[in-house]
């Protein structure tokens, strides 16, 4: 693809000089300078542009009729714009550069690096953006280990952008906090509630509607061979034991991110038995929400039936693969993921 102005300027000049001078395949020259604009720079555009010119030069001497100075003339008015537009090019690429270096350093303190293994928890994660320019959205997760247990948490704030992200900080700073503090995971998401409430009347919401955000409190005890669940409003997890599917539903709703003084802050816990070499999926609704050509859903929970027993890094890569697949490649939303093992003692 880089040579391709080399390879087109080679072929027109070499039609140009074996066909008759009424076909003037000459002043196709002026495509040469213009395609490279829009792969190369500046200077390597101007000298193809010289070098076109010296061929029709050159061409006139052997083809005395072939209308010399209009060619030449084109040749230099597409150089000097493609010249132009090839300076544009790139200047537009170093401030998307740098616009991305800001957007991965932003979404970094969402979505930091995780532990792979927490005494006998293994745990893996994946990100996908919804495409490649959309490289930052609202979607979260955090794991931190504390003397309650291993504590996760995984959610989505409504919209994409610089603000999603601001919105999604603030409530994992304060899941960082509250998870060491607090021994309720009643107590973790009300302050998690308060965070995002204020972060939203610091940095209201453009447009009529409000921000929030779904978020979903997992707590897995040591050794209790159970895990603690806090729902609100978030996709319910998915449990694999032994080839047996289980959606993890909430047994009442617990209410959305800085929605609770709206719709009251009760809040529910739910236990389910966690059982050593069990699978746990948490998920944002990307995934379940991925769709086909055909607009047909992603069926994740018959994907999940599907899985064997496997480590959580192949569970995501299995799910990384078939989600593309499935999507061919065109993803409508960002995607979050978190997989946990308990393995045996």
């Amino acid at each position: 693809m880089r040579l391709s102005p080399v390879i087109l300027t080679v072929v027109i000049a070499s039609l140009a000089y074996s066909t008759p001078p009424d076909l003037a395949f000459s002043r196709l020259l002026p495509a040469a300078p213009a395609l490279a604009a829009a792969m190369w720079p500046v200077l390597p555009t101007v000298l193809l542009g010289t070098v076109c010119l010296l061929l029709m030069i050159g061409l006139s001497l052997v083809f005395p009729d072939l209308g010399t100075w209009w060619t030449a003339a084109g040749i230099i008015a597409v150089t000097v714009a493609a010249a132009y537009g090839s300076h544009l090019r790139l200047e537009r690429e170093r401030t998307l550069f740098q616009v991305r270096l800001v957007a991965d350093a932003a979404q970094q303190v969402v979505l930091s690096p995780l532990p792979r293994h927490i005494g006998g928890i293994e745990i893996e994660s994946l990100y996908l953006a919804a495409a490649a320019e959309a490289r930052i959205g609202g979607d979260f997760y955090e794991v931190v280990d504390t003397m309650y247990g291993v504590r996760l948490l995984i959610g989505d704030v409504r919209g994409k952008g610089l603000p999603a992200v601001g919105a999604a900080a603030a409530i994992v700073n304060a899941f960082r906090e509250a998870a060491y503090d607090e021994t309720d995971m009643v107590d973790i998401a009300r302050r998690l509630d308060a965070s995002s409430t204020r972060y939203n009347a610091a940095f209201p919401p453009e447009g009529p509607m409000e921000r929030f955000a779904t978020a979903l409190l997992v707590e897995i005890p040591r050794g209790a061979g159970r895990v603690n669940i806090l729902n609100c409003g978030h996709p319910p997890p998915l449990l694999l034991n032994r080839g047996r599917l289980r959606i993890l539903e909430p047994a009442a709703p617990s209410p959305l991110l800085s929605l609770a003084e709206l719709i009251g802050d009760h809040y529910s816990v739910d236990t389910f038995e966690f059982a050593p070499n069990d699978l746990l999926l948490l998920y944002t609704d990307g995934v379940a929400e991925a769709r086909a050509r055909d607009g047909e859903f992603f069926p994740l929970a018959a994907w999940m039936r599907r899985q064997p027993s496997t480590p959580p890094r192949e569970l995501l890569a299995a799910l990384h693969r078939d989600l593309v697949h499935h999507s061919r490649g065109r993803l409508d939303d960002d995607i979050a993921a978190l997989a946990v093992r308990l393995r045996e003692p």
